[in-house]
């Protein structure tokens, strides 16, 4: 990136009041879901309630790992079956409130579980309602016999949210997750982002001085976890830690324990993240305290660069604290973070810890009373596709089987095509209600009962529902219906079909 170039960011300071969160502080634990994929039972680990998955899915399968010493958590994951490399998703779904911020994490420890053809876990995608998040690859860490964990920040737009697990064109053995956390965030939190139009994935996380154990809860109230920051740079330790309530983010206080520094007054110069970063704009945010008595009256002023493009001048930091934030900073390849001294200033540079997150533009949400539908429809059947859960039309690449949708601003299904799909049950009344419907094909499969009333499908051209063991009368609504192409033979109507 050019040293000439401007982007367009927001930077913050954070000295703020206790009156701006909106959840107490003193909530414990936080709240929302914490998951272990694949148990049976709930589990207490560190004096937290783990829950069994089965509230949440309904599909997939509860397997156990033999690796000897695994965290409980760890030792089972659900696993979601691979069919001839079709793009399906598999949601965990849950109940949550509309328009909070939710932290999400997803965990992975694969332990061989797709068998000795397999050695290296499978590749696959995650996918929170209708907007793809990342690709989940935990080959390195697997090799290195580490866990690997992706967290996010979405905020919900309906009062259910879904987490999916979605195999790809590319993913070669089932997919599989150990865990899922879903956990309520404090309104303060993040909130220089737009939440309406985007989501944060987060790409590192760290405590600078600190190298020791990773910090989470309850160090964190929200459970993020600060990972110690292991390069060979000079750390310090503080003498004071400041109140976190004055920060927006809420970091934990052990975070401010120790921090990055130089002896003198020379440049601190840092690698950070330690990757290559994709092209893509990214959430930033620092966090400062001066680690020196309060009462001094000596002062430290900052000058922060990163990649040579100025971040922010003068930065007062003091034993209070402060934090500043960029909510829109490109980036691309390796970056240096640069802190200097001010002229004013007479105190060296430090820094306690860094965020950086991924800027997720929202994919969008098929119409809320087309989802309720086909939810109704779904608990008419039987045996529903293994994929109707999460949204039905996105990602564009994951709509349910059977499933289009049309494009645009206002997602709607257009065409049902559920033929030989061995389906048996009823058919949902509430079917009526997907007025964009232009074709329905059902034919050749088990299902019973009427046919409700669709006369309200005004759009309808095609309804095939021959061979299957539906009884009573088809509509005159139906029989009259000029344009439409009807085909109910091989059922029990009583009265002699059309076709």
């Amino acid at each position: 990136m050019s040293a000439m170039s401007t982007p367009s960011f927001l930077l913050s300071l954070s000295f703020l009041f206790l009156s701006f969160l909106s959840i107490s502080l003193s909530q414990q634990p936080p709240k929302g879901y914490l998951i272990d994929c694949g148990a049976t039972s709930k589990t207490v680990n560190d004096d937290r309630e783990w829950l069994p998955d089965e509230d949440f899915i309904s599909t997939g399968s509860s397997k156990n790992l033999t690796v000897p010493r695994l965290f409980p958590t760890f030792s089972t994951v659900r696993s979601f079956p691979l069919q001839n490399n079709l793009r399906r998703k598999f949601c965990y779904t849950a109940r949550v409130f509309k328009g909070a911020r939710y932290l999400i994490r997803t965990a992975y420890y694969y332990g061989g579980v797709n068998g000795v053809n397999f050695t290296s876990p499978p590749v696959f995608d995650q996918i929170v309602d209708g907007t793809f998040w990342r690709v989940v690859n935990t080959t390195e860490d697997y090799r290195k016999g580490s866990t690997s964990f992706y967290e996010a920040v979405f905020e919900a737009k309906g009062t259910t949210m879904s987490v999916c697990i979605a195999s790809n064109t590319y993913t070669e053995s089932d997919p599989f997750i150990s865990s899922l956390e879903m956990l309520l965030l404090g309104d303060s939190l993040y909130n220089t982002t737009n939440f309406d139009s985007y989501a944060l994935s987060l790409v590192v996380r760290h405590s600078f001085g600190h190298n020791r154990s990773l910090i989470s809860y309850p160090d964190d109230l929200f459970d993020r976890y600060w990972e110690p920051y292991a390069e060979n740079v000079s750390v310090i330790a503080s003498n004071n830690t400041p109140s976190v309530s004055g920060f927006w983010n809420i970091p934990p206080s052990k975070i401010f324990e120790s921090a990055l520094s130089t002896d003198q007054l020379e440049p601190l110069e840092f690698r950070w993240p330690p990757l290559s970063l994709p092209n893509s704009t990214y959430y930033i945010a620092l966090y400062f305290a001066d680690n020196r008595d309060s009462m001094l009256s000596s002062s430290r002023v900052l000058r922060i660069h990163i990649n040579e493009v100025r971040y922010i001048s003068n930065l007062e930091v003091t034993s209070a604290g402060a934090a500043v934030f960029a909510t829109r900073w490109p980036l691309e390849g390796q970056t240096k973070i640069t802190l200097s001294s001010a002229a004013n200033s007479n105190a060296s540079p430090l820094i306690n810890a860094g965020e950086i997150f991924d800027i997720l533009r929202l994919g969008g949400r098929t119409h809320t009373r087309d989802v309720i539908t086909l939810n109704a429809m779904k608990s008419s059947l039987r045996n529903p596709p293994l994929d109707w859960n999460g949204d039905p039309c996105l990602p564009l690449n994951y709509t349910w089987t059977g499933i289009t949708c049309s494009e645009g601003e206002r997602i709607r299904v257009v065409t049902l095509n559920l033929t030989s799909m061995g389906l048996s049950g009823s058919l949902s009344s509430s079917i009526a209600n997907l007025t964009a419907l232009t074709g329905i094909w059902l034919g050749n499969n088990s299902l019973s009962g009427t046919i409700p009333n669709l006369s309200s499908l005004r759009l309808l051209e095609v309804l095939f529902l021959q061979n299957n063991n539906l009884t009573g009368r088809i509509p005159d609504s139906l029989v009259g219906k000029r344009g439409l192409d009807l085909r109910t033979s091989g059922n029990q109507f009583l009265s002699p079909s059309p076709s």
